[in-house]
């Protein structure tokens, strides 16, 4: 099996964070389709996914201290990991071959309301045989309307707090300059992801929660050669 492999339909990939060759989180989903250019996974209430202990305490309570401080552990690399049990809503997730973004759609997991589009800006993922993925969230984030008439940014303090800390370095800040641009081209032009508008779809209650296989959060390498 190699990189190029594509991941059957119905079975589990785990999409991670890595950063200095360390998780930081670590995420079962179920995959729905794999055309090698763009991998579409599944994500649902009840899914327990490993994440960093601030970023938990900041979902619970809304400390945005807790967030910034989550932010200086990441460039430290002295953060710890935690379980955590997804609630509320349920999204789709595209993740483009090469890209430095990924496109989610949330909606509420009881009523199947649409939400709102998510373009979560990261490194590129590469494919972990027999795994999953690994990338890296950036912080940044382009927030649409579900009929993708209006949009805003999301978390600018916390990618600047990534590039003073040094873990959005200059090279990395020019590629995701770039993806800002593609990414709007792909909203205005209604392409990628955005071009037949919003999925209809829902978990199957027959579907099997996925689950993070034994040794999820050990060592691994940087999720992409960043540089040329």
């Amino acid at each position: 099996m190699t990189d190029t492999t594509l991941f059957e339909s119905g079975t589990t990939a785990i999409r991670r964070d890595v950063h200095a060759d360390r998780v930081w989180t670590a995420m079962p989903q179920r995959v729905i389709d794999d055309t090698g250019h763009v991998l579409t996974l599944a994500y649902w209430p009840g899914i327990e996914s490993l994440a960093p202990t601030t970023w938990i305490s900041s979902t619970r309570t809304g400390d945005a201290a807790a967030r910034r401080q989550g932010l200086a552990d990441l460039a430290a690399g002295t953060w710890a990991l935690d379980r955590y049990r997804w609630t509320g809503t349920e999204l789709l997730s595209h993740f483009l071959n090469g890209e430095w973004f990924s496109v989610h759609c949330f909606q509420d997991a009881a009523t199947k309301e649409p939400l709102r589009w998510y373009v979560n800006f990261e490194h590129p993922y590469r494919r972990r045989p027999g795994l999953g993925i690994d990338t890296m969230d950036l912080a940044l984030d382009l927030v649409i309307t579900p009929d993708l008439s209006g949009h805003h940014w999301k978390d600018t303090e916390e990618y600047a707090q990534l590039r003073r800390l040094g873990v959005v370095d200059d090279y990395v800040g020019r590629q995701v300059e770039q993806a800002r641009g593609r990414a709007i081209g792909m909203l205005d032009n209604r392409t990628g992801p955005f071009a037949g508008g919003w999925p209809t779809w829902a978990p199957d209650p027959s579907w099997p929660l996925p689950t993070l296989p034994p040794g999820a959060d050990e060592a691994a390498t940087a999720a992409t050669p960043y540089r040329p």
